[in-house]
């Protein structure tokens, strides 16, 4: 009984204190857990909560005001360097407009060996003469003598740096920087074909665009013995150094006046005793069986438009020149050289 009673006791005692201890255990445990797990929710809580608002004030907030800013000083910057450059674009269009009404032309460049030749014999100022220096051309060697008797600065570079200053492509080894153009006045002109004792004959030259055809013009009238040429300010090309490289040098012998209304300057031509011939494919009158020995100024217009409508209502008669093939028009140059040696064969009794 005692030894029973005993084993009852302890059994009981011992599971009683194992039920206790698992208990307690099992209590200390599940709050161990809880304590941890609500430790740590609220830790990763905070962190994630941390992380986030950081992330939110750094990446999404900062970094997107960043950007916003840097790209609204970016286009900001783009949109007043746009803004700028049109203005300077602007302003340089009113410059070159304003150009065309002065006296002078721009001061530039003339280029190849007849060119450079003739403006040194017409003494026009020179300030430098550029020289391939490779060339052994008794043209080029010619040039040097007389810009160095003339005391012109004269320097020898390589053609490679000729290309890169060269305007036409075809400098032919000598460059030279010359003084602006020198317009005349059309009285310049009348007063020349006085002097030589002939009746004034001159080109006006309406809305001739092309260098090209301004400086064979140009050449074509010299060679003819035309007395002058009279260019408008606007809707024709200037004295380029092109137009002065096609011209080869007639340029320097040639006077050209420019004028700010073509009808205007037709109407006092007029009132000082010339006839005005248009030269127009659609003219009445054969220009071989015109009679060129009178006082006479004949306008050449651009190939695209030709001669325009004022300017040709103020004409007195109008030239055609007759066409054998398909096309029924010629380059403005063509018709002028056409017209300026049948009019000069009749002036010199050919």
């Amino acid at each position: 009984m005692r030894r029973k009673d005993y084993k009852r006791a302890d059994s009981k005692d011992s599971s009683r204190g194992r039920d206790d201890y698992k208990r307690a255990d099992s209590k200390e445990s599940s709050r161990g857990r809880d304590d941890y797990k609500k430790t740590n929710n609220k830790d990763s809580g905070r962190r994630r909560n941390d992380y986030d608002r950081a992330d939110n004030r750094g990446n999404s907030g900062r970094r997107r005001n960043d950007y916003n800013r840097a790209d609204n000083r970016g286009n900001s910057r783009r949109r007043n360097d746009y803004r700028r450059t049109d203005n300077v674009n602007i302003n340089d269009n009113k410059y070159l407009y304003e150009s065309q009404d002065s006296e002078y032309e721009d001061s530039g460049k003339i280029e190849g060996k007849n060119t450079v030749f003739e403006a040194l014999s017409a003494e026009r100022q020179i300030n430098r003469v550029y020289l391939d220096k490779d060339s052994k051309d008794q043209a080029l060697a010619r040039i040097y003598a007389i810009a160095r008797e003339k005391g012109i600065v004269v320097s020898y570079l390589d053609k490679s740096k000729l290309d890169t200053m060269s305007e036409t492509r075809n400098h032919q080894g000598v460059i030279a920087e010359v003084a602006p153009y020198a317009y005349v006045e059309v009285e310049d002109i009348l007063k020349r074909a006085e002097d030589m004792g002939q009746p004034p004959f001159m080109f006006i030259l309406d809305g001739i665009t092309d260098p090209n055809n301004l400086g064979s013009i140009i050449r074509t009238a010299e060679c003819a013995g035309v007395h002058g040429i009279i260019l408008p300010k606007r809707r024709s090309v200037g004295l380029t150094a092109v137009v002065a490289k096609v011209a080869a040098g007639a340029a320097e012998h040639m006077p050209i006046a420019r004028v700010t209304n073509l009808s205007r300057t037709i109407q006092e031509l007029k009132d000082t005793g010339l006839w005005i011939a248009g030269a127009d494919m659609a003219g009445d009158t054969d220009y071989v069986k015109y009679d060129y020995k009178s006082p006479l100024a004949v306008v050449i217009g651009s190939e695209g438009e030709g001669i325009s409508r004022l300017v040709r209502e103020n004409c007195d008669i109008h030239l055609s020149i007759p066409m054998y093939g398909k096309i029924n028009s010629l380059n403005a140059a063509v018709a002028a050289a056409l017209i300026a040696f049948r009019a000069a064969e009749q002036r010199n009794g050919v």
